[in-house]
């Protein structure tokens, strides 16, 4: 909780200060950081997935006493299905309670001061400062990417966080500890209509069957020009897309032209 609080705040610090020193901004505001902040996914349980409605509150709480600027609240049993309007509404309903019943918004950075909080806050901006250090030392993010420096941290954390788990050194309520063998039962569930998938195939193949071919050939021809070449994509897919071309069809043509990426840790 705490952790999360400090993060915004080391964030907003470490913006500031990079945009003005290693960027050279002369604008004041873009110097300010705006942050959007989505509570957890990750975190949320299939068992006893109820509780997943106080791990959002006080997710969302965090975020706010961080300073997020705009925020998004998962549903309780987004890891069982999309989520039923009704979870959707409790979800909503936790923003609006914090918003207007707590009155935290309502003070700038509220934390500020709390020995805790600071000593948390420079603790991650000096270790989120020794990633950027090792990013530039590397060559920067791509070349960071192709020695595999960010696939190996990612599965480090990974591997530590269920070793944790597995052993309860890490507890997680409803998971490996306080345990309940009704889990989910009786939580409702989103059902899609299951006419819907043939509608939609039907809708997509009148779509396709209305096209101009020679249209189509053409304008994904300009696309794989643009991608050999360095052209700017941009106003090239938004004519394409606007004469029909469908994101399927682009990301065929981006995959002829780059290849798929393959994790270097797995060739």
């Amino acid at each position: 909780f705490f952790e999360e609080i400090a993060k915004f705040r080391a964030a907003r610090r470490m913006w500031a200060r990079l945009m003005k020193e290693r960027f050279n901004s002369k604008d004041p505001r873009s110097q300010k950081l705006r942050t959007h902040a989505q509570t957890a996914g990750v975190s949320l349980t299939a068992q006893q997935p109820m509780n997943n409605v106080a791990r959002v509150a006080l997710q969302a709480m965090a975020a706010v006493l961080g300073g997020t600027q705009s925020l998004h609240t998962n549903s309780m049993d987004e890891t069982l299905s999309l989520p039923t309007e009704e979870a959707v509404t409790v979800a909503l309903r936790t923003q609006q309670i914090i918003a207007y019943e707590t009155g935290v918004a309502d003070t700038i950075d509220p934390l500020a001061g709390s020995y805790f909080v600071e000593s948390l806050t420079d603790e991650m901006e000096e270790k989120a400062m020794e990633y950027i250090t090792k990013l530039d030392d590397l060559g920067g993010m791509l070349a960071a990417i192709d020695e595999g420096f960010p696939q190996k941290e990612i599965a480090e954390s990974a591997y530590t966080f269920q070793k944790d788990l597995e052993s309860k050194e890490q507890v997680i309520v409803g998971v490996n500890s306080f345990v309940d063998s009704k889990d989910n039962a009786d939580i409702p569930l989103h059902r899609s209509d299951p006419e819907l998938e043939s509608k939609r195939i039907e809708k997509f193949t009148a779509f396709i069957g209305r096209r101009s071919k020679e249209n189509v050939q053409t304008q994904l021809a300009q696309i794989k020009r643009a991608c050999e070449d360095g052209s700017n994509l941009m106003p090239i897919l938004i004519e394409a897309v606007e004469k029909g071309i469908t994101i399927g069809e682009v990301s065929d043509v981006y995959r002829d032209v780059f290849g798929v990426y393959r994790d270097p840790g797995l060739l």
